[in-house]
């Protein structure tokens, strides 16, 4: 998709309802359709927010980031997801932890990015965040500064998470389960699963719906 045509349905999208818990759960693996959503609070889960950054690359087409983590001991050890991180307490706002993290994590200014809109939030099981996406844009190609958490950044086209032949599901074992059936895309070769999946299918729900 031209860059251009995506801009200007971004301001439809800016004004659209979010596609809310429904279409998170659409890509959700079934450890997470099992929490009872008014037990989250009870859980006293850790706030994290994350940046949906698009962009244009040298074609024109619109494209947005992704990143594989580097292998720790952690839960979410060498996954796909969006730059992002748990809120600090010098942050003023959630918008203003996915911008810091964005440009701690992949290099680009939060001066260079464009907030347009903040998404459902999002409860992670595993590692109990609640995590706050955030759609945001960069006029031009950026450059990209991968930091140490950073194993491989990925340029994933629009085009290709728009395209129904990409969702799919896929067998994984992890950290806390084996053999495990998910929904996931898959996008540039990588399976893209868990909460990343369900805030793409979000966006791409409200993107069908302009």
């Amino acid at each position: 998709m031209n860059f251009n045509i995506f801009t200007t349905l971004l301001k439809s999208v800016e004004s659209l309802p979010l596609g809310g818990l429904e279409i998170l759960l659409e890509m959700a693996p079934e450890i997470r359709k099992k929490v009872a959503e008014d037990s989250i609070a009870g859980k006293n889960p850790r706030k994290a927010a994350v940046l949906a950054l698009f962009y244009p690359n040298e074609q024109q087409e619109t494209c947005f980031s992704l990143m594989e983590r580097a292998a720790y001991n952690g839960t979410h050890s060498a996954q796909i997801s969006f730059p992002g991180g748990k809120e600090e307490p010098t942050d003023k706002n959630l918008a203003h932890t996915a911008l810091r993290e964005t440009q701690e994590e992949i290099g680009i200014p939060s001066k260079n990015i464009i907030l347009i809109k903040e998404m459902t939030t999002t409860y992670i099981p595993p590692s109990n965040f609640l995590v706050s996406p955030f759609i945001g844009i960069c006029k031009t190609t950026p450059v990209f500064t991968a930091n140490n958490e950073v194993k491989e950044l990925l340029e994933i086209k629009l085009a290709d998470l728009l395209n129904e032949t990409n969702k799919t599901t896929a067998i994984l074992s992890t950290s806390y389960q084996k053999n495990m059936e998910t929904p996931c895309f898959l996008l540039n070769g990588h399976i893209v699963w868990g909460a990343t999946a369900m805030m793409l299918n979000e966006i791409k729900h409200m993107l069908n719906k302009v």
